[in-house]
């Protein structure tokens, strides 16, 4: 049985679960919403130094960047769980060639990333009826940021791997490195050089620079078994298969979900530059919250994963239970937390009345029912720890993105309003979280019932 020496490592196996699920999921969950507020910090900066249109440029661009990094965010998913696999089976002396197959997969990813995002840039935020007077810029942001793709893939993939074997601390260092010295090119770069959306672009791909160097240098100094050394940068075939197999659909499901999201956002944007940048400052609060529904879904695939390699299957029910419990407190106290302080937290990002009235609608049709996503997320994130990955990613596409698109294109001409346009995403969560939730107690008690058998 693995047992790390190192302390930073969470012990998924044995004892109590409930501490080591907060313990593992607290810095997970610390370093997203700090990343997502040093990204935040690009949309207040220009919002307050520079312009609404600045502003929005900056803001529009997650959907698209969301749709092009998806596929690959997915599969570090998949060698999340396929390392945390060969840990419950105390396989440690394969864990070598899963962690160099994933570095060189990272490598790869990003550097295909960097063409393709610079290469769609501009059809993509033209066809999400980005208006004109935001066009030019986001089109010049949205390109800088990808030139920053390897780093942000490195990232990705070599944090999964750390948090594999329990370590979610270290990946939170290297985010703060990296988001301290973003806010500060962005002060730099805007306020006192006026190079706004080019500085705000700058200092976010530095900062990624940062992150995935810290990152590295942990692997490189790391415990034998997930040891970083070029010398042996090479990749497994099978460990390959088996990433993809578990990871791919979860990357297929983000970039359909991402899909979905960018036709909502033409739809935003059909409402002018200022429906775009209340919309943009209002998404950063989502995604902040959503953060605490994300750490947990990390910590159920991971100690998912763990104990069901080891046969531990009451243990894994308890890991839903807890992380579903966790999550659903979580995230709906961050999302009450918000809409009780709207008026100063949207302050920090615009003084426009009309960009304000905007996020407000955005804050009460979206935010206030954002827990429920808590549902399909962690059962999903379940199914994916027990190897169950394409069943998820199928309800989830039909649930939520092609309901999306259905509501976009039939609903919305019918009745065109801001606010009817955002509903659809506390319906859409209402939908596929009832049937991902259904699923997963007729796939695991399938699935454990039968690994149990075979024993």
């Amino acid at each position: 049985m693995f047992r790390s020496k190192n302390r930073r490592n969470v012990d998924m196996l044995n004892g109590p679960l409930a501490g080591p699920i907060i313990l593992f999921a607290l810095p997970l969950a610390l370093s997203s919403m700090l990343q997502q507020l040093f990204n935040a910090a690009d949309t207040a900066v220009v919002g307050r130094f520079a312009s609404s249109q600045a502003m929005a440029a900056v803001g529009s661009n997650s959907s698209v960047i969301n749709l092009v990094v998806a596929l690959f965010v997915g599969l570090s998913v998949g060698t999340n769980v396929v390392i945390a696999g060969l840990i419950g089976r105390g396989r440690q002396v394969e864990i070598p060639k899963a962690v160099h197959t994933a570095i060189v997969v990272a490598l790869i990813s990003g550097v295909f990333l960097l063409f393709v995002g610079i290469g769609i840039a501009r059809p993509m935020l033209t066809l999400m009826n980005t208006p004109e007077d935001v066009l030019d810029l986001a089109v010049l942001y949205l390109r800088i940021y990808f030139l920053g793709m390897p780093f942000i893939m490195l990232y990705n993939f070599g944090s999964a791997i750390l948090r594999s074997k329990g370590d979610s601390t270290r990946p939170v260092y290297a985010l703060l490195c990296g988001g301290v010295l973003n806010v500060l090119l962005n002060l730099l770069l805007v306020i006192v050089f006026h190079l706004h959306v080019i500085g705000v672009a700058v200092a976010t791909v530095t900062s990624n620079i940062i992150s995935s160097s810290i990152v590295l240098w942990f692997l490189l100094h790391e415990e034998d078994e997930f040891r970083l050394s070029r010398d042996r940068l090479q990749i497994d075939t099978g460990y390959l298969r088996l990433m993809v197999r578990i990871g791919l659909p979860a990357g297929l499901q983000g970039v359909v979900f991402s899909l979905s999201n960018t036709v909502i956002q033409s739809g935003v944007n059909s409402f002018g530059s200022a429906a775009s940048a209340g919309s943009a400052a209002a998404l950063n609060f989502e995604i902040i919250a959503f953060y605490v529904v994300n750490a947990f879904n990390q910590a159920a695939v991971t100690f998912t994963s763990q104990n069901y390699a080891a046969g531990k299957y009451d243990r894994c029910r308890r890991v839903f239970r807890l992380s579903m419990l966790f999550t659903l407190i979580g995230a709906g106290t961050m999302d009450f937390l918000f809409i009780a302080a709207r008026g100063f937290t949207l302050s920090l990002f615009t003084t426009d009345p009309q960009v304000v009235q905007y996020a407000v609608i955005r804050f009460t049709h979206i935010l206030a029912f954002q827990w429920m996503v808590s549902i399909y997320e962690i059962s999903g994130s379940a199914m994916r720890g027990m190897g169950y990955s394409m069943t998820p990613t199928m309800i989830t596409i039909v649930g939520t993105c092609v309901f999306r698109i259905f509501w976009a294109f039939v609903l919305f001409p019918w009745h065109r309003s801001f606010g009817f346009l955002l509903y659809v995403y506390p319906v859409s969560w209402l939908i596929t979280g009832s049937l991902v939730l259904l699923a997963y107690f007729l796939v695991s008690r399938r699935a454990m019932s039968a690994a149990s058998s075979e024993k």
